[in-house]
């Protein structure tokens, strides 16, 4: 049996994700992980979940449930990210990480943390179907090349801190790379005014906030006299929870270093 801890137990992702360890055959809650002060601290992290008692309370991070685990699922933020990391490394503890915002200096240094002390399967995005999508936008870009236009657009909740999301970005990137081109430098974030005609190379991602959506991205294809268009839409955050049980039962065991879905899906020569 898997031992998991879960960061953000109270939130709505955490919450999500203890109810499918609960339901998962081969996983078990040790430990449930919630920021300094939360109104949490103290609760069994089942009843906050709605899956029932679980004798798991609610507590800041501890070195001793460090001690007692297989993997750590973190949903949080960025910065409690990578002091999660940290920690893991110390008592060489595998990860799964869904947070998203990280930075390349995060990103960069993670994946050093990885690489010399635990597996880590890291992804902005954990559901499968978003995962196909990755892959599907990958090829389509490949196979439609420069004679096409791509847009992303995303749509979130009104909760949700950072943007673009960590998906679209994602998405951004793989479509870049496929292109021979570099985000970073093409990547066009928002439009106003008077902003003259686009350029060929440019990848435009546009964000939507409001309201309860879970999350929808889609990729244009806008060529000559036609367009492709590819949507993922999310109406449960159950999907993000899944494939992050899914990516927890895979990494223990696994060589240290930096995974994605890819690697837990088997998409990567797909």
């Amino acid at each position: 049996m898997t031992r998991v801890i879960v960061a953000g137990a109270a939130g709505r992702m955490g919450q999500r994700i203890i109810h499918m360890v609960h339901a998962h055959p081969g996983l078990q809650l040790i430990g449930a992980f919630e920021r300094p002060g939360s109104p949490a601290i103290g609760r069994d992290a089942g009843v906050v979940s709605g899956v029932g008692e679980t004798g798991v309370m609610i507590a800041e991070c501890s070195a001793q449930a460090f001690d007692r685990a297989d993997v750590l699922i973190d949903f949080t933020f960025h910065e409690a990210s990578i002091n999660f990391a940290r920690q893991a490394a110390d008592h060489k503890v595998a990860m799964v990480i869904g947070t998203t915002g990280l930075s390349a200096d995060q990103l960069a240094t993670l994946k050093s943390l990885a690489e010399a002390n635990f597996p880590c399967v890291q992804s902005p995005n954990m559901a499968v179907g978003v995962n196909v999508l990755f892959k599907l936008v990958e090829k389509a870009a490949a196979i439609l090349g420069d004679a096409y236009d791509v847009e992303i657009v995303e749509a979130h909740h009104r909760m949700k801190k950072d943007a673009p999301s960590g998906t679209a970005l994602k998405l951004g990137q793989l479509a870049a790379a496929a292109l021979g081109r570099d985000l970073a430098q093409v990547g066009v974030m928002e439009r106003n005014g008077m902003i003259g005609e686009r350029t060929d190379r440019e990848i435009g991602i546009q964000t939507i906030r409001g309201g309860d959506i879970v999350g929808e991205h889609t990729v244009y294809f806008a060529g000559a006299g036609e367009r492709l268009e590819i949507t993922h839409r999310a109406s449960s955050r159950d999907n993000f929870a899944r494939g992050a049980t899914l990516a927890a039962a895979w990494v223990v065991g696994k060589p240290n270093g930096l995974y994605s879905m890819f690697d837990v899906l088997d998409l990567k020569n797909f």
